[in-house]
């Protein structure tokens, strides 16, 4: 009769178990196309809150203080305060992890917004307004394309930092790969704590990536720049 037996890198609780990968992989898949959903979508719903933030700050410099310090404020409130204060009106679901997640993404993308457009060099901005560009033309044909290097910057960092702090999630039940790490955590199952690790390193760097390539293409004039 054929051994039924368990492979033994599971029975033995090893770190580096392929078999885990193999009886596991539609489990890492959800688990991962769940951790970039919720990251996308909270990083590009602060970025909606950020932009007319940054505006604000930026026109009425007297508000550029209490936005950059309500933003910082609330990236030092704990994740589980945090959660526990949105669950009233969001209950145990997504919005709950998207909104807190996208909240914390605020005080790095309202800041380099706000660097960015301070970077447009003046003479550029006169230039513009000597050719009849109106504000909202100068904002979106000048000012925006010259702090795209300083934006994406911060676009870069909220994602990495991003894809760490989806895992808290967990707690609501929609942590993505924090899901698989709370639950290795508990049974202590090494190979599951190993790969869901593994793969929110490989997720950040990922969108590390694509964000550099994204920057290259969107700002061509840098490279010309650079290497000139």
């Amino acid at each position: 009769m054929p051994s039924t037996a368990a492979p033994s890198c599971l029975v033995d609780n090893d770190w580096v178990c392929a078999e885990y990968f193999r009886t596991r992989s539609g489990i890492l898949t959800d688990a991962l196309v769940q951790h970039i959903w919720i990251t996308v979508v909270s990083v590009l719903l602060g970025l909606a809150l950020a932009f007319p933030l940054a505006l604000l700050a930026r026109r009425y410099r007297r508000l550029e203080g209490i936005v950059v310090g309500a933003t910082t404020a609330i990236y030092t409130i704990p994740s589980l305060a945090l959660f526990a204060l949105l669950l009233p009106f969001t209950g145990l679901t997504p919005a709950t992890v998207i909104i807190g997640l996208a909240l914390y993404s605020l005080t790095i993308l309202v800041r380099n917004i706000i660097e960015g457009l301070k970077s447009v060099p003046p003479d550029v901005r006169e230039s513009a307004l000597g050719m009849g560009y109106g504000r909202t033309r100068m904002l979106f044909g000048v000012e925006l394309p010259l702090a795209l290097p300083t934006i994406m910057a911060g676009l870069r960092v909220a994602f990495v930092s991003t894809v760490a702090l989806a895992t808290v999630g967990s707690i609501v039940g929609y942590g993505g790969l924090g899901n698989l790490l709370l639950q290795a955590v508990d049974s202590q199952f090494k190979a599951q704590v190993l790969a869901a690790g593994a793969l929110c390193v490989v997720l950040a760097v990922t969108f590390d990536v694509l964000l550099v390539g994204a920057q290259r293409v969107l700002t061509p004039w840098t490279r010309t720049r650079t290497t000139s």
